[in-house]
C-alpha cells in the first residue's frame, strides 16, 4: 500500500516540540522528512528528557518522541556554503517547516520570499508562539507561556488549585498538529494547481481555537468560564467519582444515561428526586448528586463499574496512569506503539507512539528510528551533487 504522503519531501528546520511534532505527523504519513540541524548540538530536544545518559548522547527522550522516520542533516545556515546547500534542498522539496521567531529566517536571507523564487510550489510553514503579526510577534514563547495567556490555565484545576498548568505541553502539541493539518491542506491545493503557500501558525491562536465550547460560552452566552476541577460544566453527573476501589470517570450526559446509572447503583429514586430529575436541576445540585453517586459506587471497584456501566450504555472509564494505559488491551489491540530493536545512539530497544488514526489504504507508521545527529548528512549531500572532495571541505569548514 502507498502511504498518503509518499513522495513528498519535507525540510524540517524546527526545534524542541511544536515544529518537530508537525513534521513527525507528516513522516508518519510517509513523507520523506529531512531534519536540518545545527552542527554539533542539533535540536535542543536531543538534550531533554528523563534519562540523563541519553541526554548526554544527544538522543534525549524528548527528541526520540517525535523524530522517528526522519533523516538528519547538519547544516550551518549562517554560512554562505550552508545557505547554498539549503537552496539546493529547497529546489527538491515540497514543504519547509520552521519555528524560529518571526523575522529570523528573513535576516538569514532564507525567508519565504527568497525561497519561493527558487521553488514557486514550496509550501512554507512558519510556526511561532504568537504568529507573524501583532504586538507580541517577536516575543519568545514556550508552552507554559501560551498556556497561561490562552486562558487554559485559568480553567484548569479547581477553586483551590487554579490557575494550573495542563500536565503535558498541550499548546506546543496543538500548534504542531494544527500546522500539520494546514500543510496537508496546502499540499492538496499544490497538487491541483501547482501553487505554493505561506502558512502562519500561531500557538496562541491554535490553542484558543481548541477551547471552542469554553470560548463560545463567553462570546455567545456571556458566561465567563471558571475552574471546575474534574466536573464537566455541560452536565451532571459528569466527572470523577469514588468507588469501592479506585476512581471512575462517568459522563451520564443524557437523561436515559442518568436513569440507567442511578438504577445500576441501587438508587432509582434519584431519577425522580426534584433536585435531580432534569438536566438543569442536576447541574445546579451537582455537589449533592455527587455525594449520592459516590455512596452508590462504594459497593464495587472502578474496574467492575466500568464494565457494568458500559453494558448499560453509560460512558464510564477508570482513571489510569500512563504505564497502565500503555498496557491496556485496547491500546495493545490498536497497535499504537512502534517498536525498534537496539536503536543506534540509544543502545537499547525503543517504543514510539504512532498516529491516533488508521487508514484503510495504509496506516500511518514509522519507517525508521530517530536519527543520530547528522546521520544522513553525507548521503544527502551526495544526492544534491556534491562530490567526495566537496563534502570533505564542507566538514572541514564546519558547514555541516
Amino acid at each position: 500500500m502507498t502511504a498518503a504522503l509518499s513522495g513528498i519531501r519535507v525540510l524540517d528546520l524546527t526545534n524542541v516540540l511544536a515544529g518537530p511534532f508537525c513534521a513527525y505527523q507528516l513522516a508518519l504519513l510517509g513523507a520523506e522528512v529531512i531534519k536540518v540541524e545545527v552542527p554539533e548540538s542539533g535540536d535542543l530536544a536531543r538534550q531533554l528528557g528523563a534519562d540523563p545518559e541519553l541526554n548526554k548522547r544527544k538522543m534525549g527522550a524528548s527528541f526520540l518522541a517525535q523524530n522517528g522516520g526522519k533523516k538528519s542533516l547538519t547544516l550551518n545556515l549562517k554560512s554562505a556554503a550552508g545557505k547554498e546547500v539549503l537552496f539546493r534542498l529547497v529546489k527538491s522539496a515540497d514543504v519547509l517547516v520552521e519555528n524560529f521567531r518571526p523575522g529570523v529566517m528573513d535576516r538569514l536571507g532564507l525567508g519565504y520570499e527568497v525561497l519561493k523564487e527558487i521553488n514557486p510550489q514550496l509550501v512554507y510553514c512558519a510556526i511561532s508562539g504568537f504568529g507573524q503579526q501583532g504586538p507580541m510577534r517577536h516575543a519568545p514563547a514556550y508552552d507554559q507561556i501560551v498556556q497561561g495567556m490562552s486562558g487554559v490555565m485559568s480553567i484548569t484545576g479547581d477553586n483551590e488549585s487554579a490557575p494550573l498548568r495542563v500536565g503535558y505541553p498541550v499548546a506546543d502539541t496543538i500548534g504542531g498538529i494544527t500546522a500539520a493539518f494546514a500543510v496537508a491542506s496546502a499540499l492538496v491545493r499544490q497538487a491541483k494547481t501547482g501553487e505554493g503557500e505561506f502558512i502562519d501558525v500561531s500557538m496562541l491562536d491554535s490553542t484558543i481555537v481548541t477551547m471552542g465550547w469554553v470560548v463560545s460560552n463567553y462570546l455567545i452566552a456571556g458566561k465567563e468560564p471558571v475552574p471546575m476541577g474534574n466536573e464537566n460544566f455541560t452536565a451532571a453527573p459528569s466527572g470523577t467519582f469514588r468507588t469501592g476501589n479506585g476512581l471512575l470517570n462517568i459522563a451520564a450526559n443524557k437523561q436515559e444515561q442518568f436513569e440507567a446509572l442511578v438504577a445500576a447503583i441501587g438508587r432509582p429514586e434519584l431519577a425522580t428526586d426534584e433536585r435531580f430529575a432534569e438536566r438543569e436541576a442536576r447541574k445546579r445540585n451537582r455537589k449533592a448528586l455527587k455525594v449520592e453517586v459516590d455512596a452508590g459506587l462504594a459497593t464495587k471497584s472502578a474496574e467492575e463499574w466500568e464494565t457494568i456501566l458500559a453494558k448499560l450504555g453509560v460512558p464510564a472509564g477508570r482513571v489510569l496512569t500512563v504505564p497502565q494505559v500503555l498496557q491496556h488491551p485496547q491500546i495493545l489491540e490498536r497497535d499504537l506503539l512502534a517498536k525498534f530493536e537496539d536503536v543506534p545512539g540509544v543502545g537499547r530497544d525503543l517504543s514510539l507512539v504512532r498516529a491516533g488514526f488508521k487508514m484503510a489504504g495504509g496506516n500511518p507508521d514509522i519507517a525508521t528510528p530517530p536519527p543520530v545527529l547528522g546521520e544522513h548528512t553525507d548521503a544527502l549531500l551526495a544526492e544534491l551533487g556534491y562530490d567526495a572532495a566537496q563534502v570533505a571541505e564542507l566538514h572541514e569548514q564546519k558547514v555541516v
